[in-house]
């Protein structure tokens, strides 16, 4: 019987040449957004990464586009503290979210970035899919299933992206994607593949850019 949820397969060369070019045009910073009405046209197809905080999304983002400082990682927790807009090839927006959980932030602070990224989740049209990124090295945590509620109630498909995948070993992977598995299984908004990946040694970034080149 197939595993639920499988891990996504390698993408088909023409599909995987899609991926390449659009990530080979321009990809530029737009703006940092922190109330709703900042918002940038809802013009073209968007695609937001979300993740507890110092998940590796900023490191994703940069690896993802072959830019090093495109997004800026940060070992603080709760450093990105703004909705990040990036224009990707002038097709594409590519969002970088607040992380969300633990935060070296005032709770003022804190509470109006969870507010602001529960609205933009619930409202806005042309997002096509949210990548929630889960640590590999832990599975999914009850942080993660907070926003996994979000986007089931939001209606907006999700997929759950593994980062640090060459931070452990073999059985341990094996055991958090079975963790992971389990709670995806309770969100009716989970896409049904997995994409593992590492940032540093490149796994799983060839599949994110051809699912990517696929959303219109």
């Amino acid at each position: 019987m197939a595993l639920p949820y499988p891990l996504t397969p390698a993408p088909e060369p023409e599909e995987a040449e899609a991926g390449r070019k659009l990530f080979a045009g321009e990809v530029e910073f737009l703006k940092g957004v922190v109330a709703m009405d900042g918002l940038p046209p809802a013009d073209r197809p968007e695609i937001c990464f979300a993740g507890r905080s110092n998940v590796g999304k900023s490191s994703l983002i940069n690896a993802l586009t072959g830019r090093k400082a495109l997004a800026r990682a940060s070992n603080t927790p709760g450093r990105t503290q703004e909705i990040n807009f990036f224009t990707l090839a002038e097709s594409h927006y590519l969002v970088d979210l607040p992380g969300y959980g633990y935060a070296e932030a005032p709770l003022p602070k804190v509470q109006a970035w969870q507010r602001l990224l529960k609205a933009y989740l619930a409202g806005r049209p042309n997002l096509r899919r949210a990548f929630v990124l889960i640590d590999s090295r832990h599975g999914a945590k009850p942080v993660d299933e907070e926003i996994m509620q979000l986007l089931d109630s939001a209606a907006v498909t999700f997929q759950a992206v593994m980062t640090k995948a060459d931070k452990v070993k073999a059985a341990d992977r094996e055991k958090s994607l079975e963790t992971t598995r389990a709670v995806l299984a309770k969100h009716p908004a989970a896409f049904p593949e997995i994409v593992l990946t590492s940032s540093e040694k490149g796994d799983g970034l060839e599949v994110l850019r051809a699912i990517i080149a696929q959303m219109s």
